[in-house]
């Protein structure tokens, strides 16, 4: 019997570089452990987000999985823009900040905005990552928590 195809999660953020990025590669860890068959991925709401950055990932991301000694995956990727099949093709999408990216949403693909749970995190610039990234940690927790009742 051929193994089940994992589920997709994704993550959305302004720029695929800091929030989004911490809540897939901790998703990952966490779904990992806990056995889900559930991928995450994550990608970014304003058009050609990589120019918006100042490299592949955020530092504060980096220093807060190594804090918790999540590994990082064996290839670096650059940040990405999301797709109308990303939104289609996820289990579940996850906007970091509904005030920032629900208009966002509403402008790139309003026909899917009812597919997007939207979570109260600020960027960088709004809340130091010592209140944001555990934030995320929490949501994160709770949605594997979610998933593995669920099944």
């Amino acid at each position: 019997m051929k193994p089940e195809e994992p589920k997709r999660v994704l993550f959305l953020c302004s720029g695929n570089y800091y929030r989004s990025r911490f809540a897939e590669l901790l998703f990952n860890h966490l779904a990992r452990l806990e056995g889900l068959a559930y991928l995450a991925d994550s990608a970014g709401l304003w058009p050609n987000c990589q120019t918006h950055n100042s490299g592949s990932i955020s530092p504060h991301t980096l220093a807060a999985l190594a804090e918790r000694a999540i590994p990082l995956p064996s290839a670096e990727r650059a940040p990405r823009d999301v797709t109308q099949a990303d939104l289609e093709e996820s289990a579940f999408v996850i906007a970091l900040k509904e005030a920032e990216h629900r208009p966002l949403v509403l402008r790139l693909f309003p026909e899917l905005l009812h597919r997007v749970e939207f979570w109260h995190v600020d960027d960088v610039g709004d809340a130091p990552p010592s209140v944001a990234l555990p934030m995320i940690e929490l949501h994160v927790q709770e949605l594997v928590k979610r998933l593995a009742r669920a099944r």
